[in-house]
């Protein structure tokens, strides 16, 4: 079991510093409706990378003659990790300019006027359906599945990578609901350190955790 927590550890990591949901909780954690938003954004993201890793847990369980020095799993790994250098390279393409403005996606300039509920949703899709979670999800739930662990060690895993993965949105809400007048300065500063370096840094972690993927696909064979 520690061997596969130690193996999903990055690919946590790579969810958990994704700059846009950070940038996401700060602007509501600053907006008129702190509390209840970003507590529904939370449990949306939470529940989006529970929901992303059960699935591809499950599905590569599955599979024929499936562990984790398999040629099937190999396969399926150098896939995802080809896919995360992919974004990688799109990412680093896309960022800005030097002294240009990073470009943010136009439903963050409606946070202001979000309720709790959509705050879930947009919390839930960001974790479930945006493909460069998605990947690192399905990346952890082939290595999770394909170990054939009992029961109650694959939750124990699946627990300790949703709660690492979801720890920069849930550590930012919670210190908010205990001292809310003392994070508003630093939440800005960081919110405007993200802005500008969102893409440098997503491009940096995904061709990373690309190449780390990959090796584990080819170590498969």
């Amino acid at each position: 079991m520690g061997s596969v927590i130690g193996e999903t550890f990055p690919l946590a990591v790579g969810i958990a510093i994704s700059p846009i949901p950070i940038i996401a909780t700060i602007l509501m954690l600053l907006s008129p409706k702190a509390k209840a938003t970003s507590v529904g954004f939370l449990l949306g993201w939470l529940a989006g990378i529970l929901v992303a890793v059960v699935l591809f847990t499950l599905l590569s369980s599955v599979l024929p003659q499936q562990n984790s020095s398999s040629p099937i799993s190999g396969v399926i790994k150098i896939i995802l990790g080809a896919l995360l250098l992919f974004l990688a390279v799109k990412q680093w393409r896309g960022r800005p300019a030097e002294g240009e403005q990073a470009a943010m996606p136009k439903w963050l300039s409606t946070i202001d006027s979000m309720t709790a509920i959509k705050g879930l949703g947009l919390g839930f899709l960001l974790a479930a359906v945006n493909p460069k979670n998605l990947l690192l999800a399905a990346s952890a739930g082939v290595i999770i599945g394909g170990e054939n662990l009992s029961f109650g060690d694959t939750t124990v895993v699946i627990g300790v990578f949703v709660l690492l993965a979801g720890c920069t949105v849930l550590i930012p809400v919670i210190g908010y609901l205990i001292a809310s007048a003392r994070m508003a300065g630093p939440l800005d500063r960081l919110r405007e350190w993200l802005i500008d370096n969102n893409a440098t840094i997503m491009a940096v972690l995904l061709l990373v955790i690309g190449v780390s993927v990959i090796g584990k696909g080819i170590a498969s064979f």
